[in-house]
């Protein structure tokens, strides 16, 4: 692809330093459409980024954007803090009868504020005030969001000393697999538990991903998670999951830990909830947590109403059939996994392995440098992908699950030159 250097100069002049996916992809971006993007000068990319994972369902989908219409025409709430509006028990409603009744999962629902951060920040602020204590566990590799609570329980070094401050009452164990097998799970968290004089104070809570996407595609087993969650019942902590870019549906089925078996005591849920990309977050928990006063964690946009609109209509569209969309979710990953093991087996000299589950994979190369060079040049042809891992080494796929196959195979095959031209 011929790309002509595109004016970036109010943003090269005005914006902060502190921008990042631009510097990759430096474009223009102007309009989107399921799963491509073209910039100003007409030139068309496959997108395997999906907003970061908050656009499972493609750009400007077609289905929401006409519920989004509808409700702006008739002059639908836009800003409603926390009050009662239609749009808010429209999304209730469907989320209730479409996603937990059928899942049996008991969940109170709460609108912390629009970004994921948000929900990461009261779901450890709800856990201190039920159990009465500070320490949160969280786990290698970890990533929960930016602001200053989340980050404590965020394992990168790079985000963490951007905090500015001590980062405190967070303690890091071991994810499945860190030590690559050599200890049984656990051994070393129960140990702290039970010896008073390990330094470890008890904990509220343990926070969790099920997949690690932002610290480099790290899939967490089943089992372990299991064993995870009796650890946390044993210990009188609360289990949080973190299923802001691994829930709805990212994994195969609407909630990542559903495979394991476990009821999370705290559910974080943000990005692709609002089925539109719009800023929506929701923290859940067990009806016997729910012991905040009246305001006592609030925030001016908690009640985003477009985004109730886009994501009961996202429900109603999408899983409201059962497992149809779980089923077409793993079918693409089954894709996308052949795919790799020919990538791999064409490069092994280069790639340490590769990981995921459903629509979210990962390439880690022993070059850590590599997965950019990767990037770059999978630009270069048209197709946008981000790098993970704590220090960028792993390529990451994303792509909206709405994806057909083959825009699939096409993103797929462009990513196998760019990893050939890279070599």
């Amino acid at each position: 692809m011929t790309i002509t250097q595109p004016d970036l100069s109010v943003f090269e002049t005005l914006e902060s330093e502190v921008r990042s996916y631009c510097r990759g992809w430096p474009t223009v971006f102007d309009r989107a459409q399921g799963s491509r993007m073209f910039d100003e000068d007409g030139h068309e990319y496959l997108d395997f980024f999906a907003g970061a994972g908050s656009l499972n369902y493609g750009h400007n989908n077609p289905v929401l954007k006409r519920a989004l219409i509808d409700y702006l025409e008739r002059d639908g709430v836009v800003h409603g803090l926390d009050m009662s509006t239609s749009a808010k028990r429209a999304f209730l409603e469907a989320f209730q009868n479409i996603i937990l009744r059928p899942r049996d999962l008991p969940y109170k629902v709460m609108f912390p504020g629009p970004t994921g951060t948000n929900a990461v920040e009261s779901a450890l602020k709800l856990a201190r005030k039920v159990k009465g204590r500070e320490s949160i566990v969280s786990f290698t590799n970890a990533f929960h969001g930016m602001s200053l609570g989340s980050l404590a329980v965020t394992g990168n070094a790079f985000k963490r000393a951007g905090a500015g401050i001590p980062l405190v009452h967070g303690t890091p164990m071991p994810f499945d697999n860190y030590l690559d097998g050599q200890t049984p799970d656990f051994i070393w968290f129960e140990r702290l538990l039970q010896d008073q004089g390990s330094g470890l104070n008890q904990p509220a809570a343990v926070i969790v991903e099920t997949v690690q996407g932002e610290g480099g595609i790290n899939v967490a087993r089943a089992e372990w998670l299991r064993k995870l969650a009796d650890v946390c019942e044993r210990w009188d902590m609360l289990l949080i999951v973190d299923d802001i870019q691994m829930g709805c549906g990212r994994t195969g089925a609407f909630f990542s830990f559903e495979e394991a078996g476990i009821t999370p005591d705290i559910v974080t849920v943000s990005k692709s909830i609002s089925g539109y990309g719009m800023p929506m977050s929701l923290c859940l928990f067990k009806p016997e947590l729910d012991v905040w006063e009246p305001g006592e964690h609030n925030g001016t946009f908690r009640g985003n109403n477009p985004a109730f609109v886009t994501a009961a209509a996202a429900l109603e569209t999408y899983w409201s059939d059962g497992s149809a969309m779980e089923k077409q979710t793993r079918a693409r990953g089954e894709q996308v996994e052949q795919a790799l093991t020919a990538i791999v087996d064409e490069n092994r000299a280069e790639i340490k392995e590769f990981r995921g589950r459903g629509l979210v994979w990962g390439i880690e190369f022993l070059d850590k440098d590599r997965a950019s060079a990767v990037a770059k040049r999978a630009f270069e042809l048209g197709l946008l992908i981000e790098t993970s891992g704590p220090e960028g080494e792993v390529v990451k796929l994303l792509p909206a699950l709405t994806i057909t196959p083959d825009e699939l195979d096409e993103g797929l095959r462009t990513l196998a030159r760019a990893v050939r031209e890279t070599a």
